[in-house]
């Protein structure tokens, strides 16, 4: 690829679209620079703006709140489902207006949300897709259900481009709104672009990433298993089991606070981390949201990436649990 000369947005990222949105079961996609750009833009080429109204779960990266405020509409925060961290369908109907123009849908960390429910409350929906590449809901890729789905490329994720994108639909009209919209320059006539586009570079790791994204989801749910297993009558509440799940991350909850509870295994050389920096609702310093504040408090992401040696995984496992059988002990 290097030696064609052509780095740049070009014919291997148009090959990447195809087989991603072949391997969907969408009509079409767009690439873009990242999944921020994606949502950005699904939202524009949907024509939502000053005056409209989204809805997002609270209990998610501020990358899906910039998104809704670039375009100058508002963003409107959901909470969760105590035991899935995915959108509360309860909830979200109590937040629906007559200017409620979409729903951003996650399915966090590879859990699929309740679509058929979110659906039946007949609002556009847009699937987050970024942590689930791969997943499945009723046997079906996630990706397939809304108006349109996004997904993130970006280093940490389950398939990276480094940084990257995409927008997947069954409208043509709107992928081919978002890829007018993601190249300022060589059109005819004047309107806000932006320069969003991926690169060849990209697109070719991104290709060489979808041949081995089954054996990614395998080694996450190997491991997965042997964490279920492990961790079984430590006192800890586990992820929600579904088949479609493909554990982007391992999300525990623990009786003890999240931050205490990081601080000890970092003691043991175990990296965990909370798997939401902040949640939306407190960045905009709202309140009523008590599940996401329940599980931003307590919620742990335990190490599970593929690249994780045995050795390291029998760490792991050994220090959570003697960690959790710690803390019950102690109370």
């Amino acid at each position: 690829m290097i030696e064609s000369g052509h780095i740049a947005q070009g014919e291997m990222v148009r090959e990447f679209e195809n087989a991603f949105a072949a391997g969907i079961g969408v009509n079409a996609a767009a690439a873009v620079s990242s999944g921020t750009a994606a949502v950005h833009l699904t939202l524009l080429g949907m024509d939502i703006g000053a005056g409209d109204e989204v809805i997002m779960p609270s209990f998610v990266c501020s990358a899906l709140l910039n998104a809704v405020h670039y375009t100058g509409a508002t963003p409107v925060p959901a909470d969760i489902h105590p035991h899935t961290y995915n959108l509360d369908p309860a909830d979200v109907k109590k937040r629906i207006t007559v200017r409620t123009r979409a729903i951003i849908v996650p399915h966090l960390f590879g859990l699929p949300a309740d679509l058929d429910a979110l659906l039946r409350l007949n609002v556009p929906i847009i699937e987050d897709c970024a942590q689930a590449v791969g997943s499945t809901y009723k046997n079906r890729s996630v990706g397939v259900f809304g108006h349109a789905a996004i997904f993130s490329f970006y280093a940490t994720k389950v398939m990276t481009t480094g940084e990257g994108g995409i927008i997947v639909s069954g409208s043509k009209t709107l992928i081919d709104r978002v890829r007018n919209l993601r190249q300022y320059d060589n059109c005819e006539e004047y309107k806000i672009r932006y320069n969003y586009k991926m690169t060849d570079i990209q697109a070719a790791l991104g290709l060489s990433q979808l041949e081995h994204l089954e054996d990614f989801i395998r080694c996450r749910r190997k491991i997965a298993e042997r964490y279920y297993l492990a961790f079984k009558g430590c006192g800890l509440q586990l992820p929600h089991r579904d088949p479609g799940h493909i554990y982007f991350r391992f999300v525990i909850e623990s009786a003890t606070n999240a931050v205490t509870w990081i601080q000890a295994a970092a003691a043991k050389k175990i990296t965990c981390s909370q798997p939401v920096h902040k949640p939306l609702h407190r960045l905009l310093k709202f309140e009523g949201y008590p599940h996401t504040d329940h599980a931003w408090q307590q919620s742990i992401s335990v190490p599970i990436y593929p690249s994780l040696t045995e050795k390291e995984l029998e760490r792991i496992i050994d220090g959570v649990v003697n960690l959790a059988e710690g803390r019950k002990g102690a109370q």
